[in-house]
């Protein structure tokens, strides 16, 4: 009995000293003083707590000072074109399908004509999802859609922070203008002027070549002047 009691209060007594050294540790680093922006500082003769970085100092890192890159504008104007930096590739355009299927196309749809799933079957939208084969849209210079990616537009909430920009954590991947260039490959898609290629490459597509497409016109003529003239009364 005596040495069960004498083994408690050897357990006592030394709970009772590790909450007394714990009692004198140092919480330096957990309540730390410190300045704030825009605090006073009496230690610099300026009195400012903000520091100005040394002269001569060259900054490194993501600066943004890109502004076609990242905002889709020069001089305040939309660009045209995409940016120096993106250069279009097949990995590129891949990459925008694939984000394109991820974040838009439930709304504007697999093809861009604005017939998403949410379109078609979701709530009762008060502004239905643009098709990107308007006019409109088909004349848009490329610095719109990817504002509208990193902004919002109408109804459509901004992506910026779902869909990167080429900066950070997915650092390289350019999303944003991967998709735009996609929504422009989407684009030339269905509207592209084919007598730019050649006579091979307008026959791997099924483009009937120029001498098939008169002869076609001039037969679907002749039927609509056969159609339209009427038989003398008796005749057959």
């Amino acid at each position: 009995m005596r040495t069960i009691r004498a083994r408690h209060w050897i357990h006592l007594v030394s709970l009772a000293g590790v909450a007394f050294a714990a009692t004198g540790c140092h919480i330096d680093m957990w309540y730390q003083s410190k300045k704030v922006a825009q605090d006073e500082n009496e230690f610099f003769r300026d009195g400012k707590a903000d520091r100005l970085p040394v002269a001569g100092t060259v900054a490194r890192g993501e600066l943004r000072h890109d502004d076609a890159f990242f905002t889709g504008r020069v001089d305040g104007k939309l660009i045209t074109d995409l940016p120096a930096r993106v250069q279009v590739s097949k990995e590129l355009l891949e990459r925008g399908k694939e984000r394109f299927t991820i974040f838009c196309s439930h709304c504007h749809g697999a093809a861009g004509d604005g017939k998403g799933m949410i379109a078609q079957r979701g709530l009762s939208l008060r502004r239905p999802p643009a098709s990107f084969h308007t006019d409109r849209l088909r004349e848009m210079p490329l610095g719109h859609f990817y504002e509208v990616i990193s902004n919002g537009f109408g109804v459509m909430y901004q992506q910026g922070t779902r869909i990167d920009s080429g900066v950070g954590a997915e650092k390289g991947k350019m999303d944003r203008w991967a998709i735009v260039a996609y929504i422009r490959a989407l684009q030339l898609s269905q509207y592209y002027d084919a007598s730019g290629l050649s006579a091979e490459e307008q026959e791997k597509l099924g483009i009937p070549a120029p001498e098939q497409i008169e002869w076609k016109n001039a037969f679907t003529e002749a039927q609509k002047k056969a159609a339209g003239s009427k038989p003398e009364e008796g005749g057959h």
